[in-house]
């Protein structure tokens, strides 16, 4: 796996999480730049998403398995467009704490991802 990827991932995934988490201690809902930060760490994600899957079609594999692996690239992958889709439905303070909260969770998956990749 790449593992500054990895590791700009989980860093973008924090300050996401940061931000987010002073918009809801200011109480504030998201905002349209919230979901332009939310953009940059889902891109992210997905190119981590696709390095990931063309590392195992050449035949590379992961330590502790490929479908857990897979399952982990996915859920990586989904964390923030799901915080954001919920921080939509919930236009209060509370929506910030989601995407903050979804932010935390990518950041824990990404060391997962390290882990499980043989890191």
């Amino acid at each position: 796996m790449f593992d500054a990827l990895t590791v700009a991932t989980a860093v973008a995934a924090l300050a996401l999480a940061a931000w987010c988490g002073w918009a809801a201690h200011r109480d504030q809902s998201t905002k349209d730049w919230h979901f332009i930060g939310m953009a940059v760490v889902s891109v992210l994600a997905l190119v981590q998403l696709v390095i990931g899957v063309v590392q195992l079609a050449r035949g590379e594999k992961a330590e502790q398995g490929t479908t857990i692996f897979v399952a982990y690239l996915i859920g990586a992958f989904a964390c923030i467009p799901a915080a954001g889709f919920m921080s939509l439905a919930e236009r209060t303070r509370w929506g910030s704490v989601t995407v903050a909260a979804g932010g935390i969770v990518l950041a824990v998956l990404e060391v997962r991802l390290y882990d499980i990749w043989g890191g």
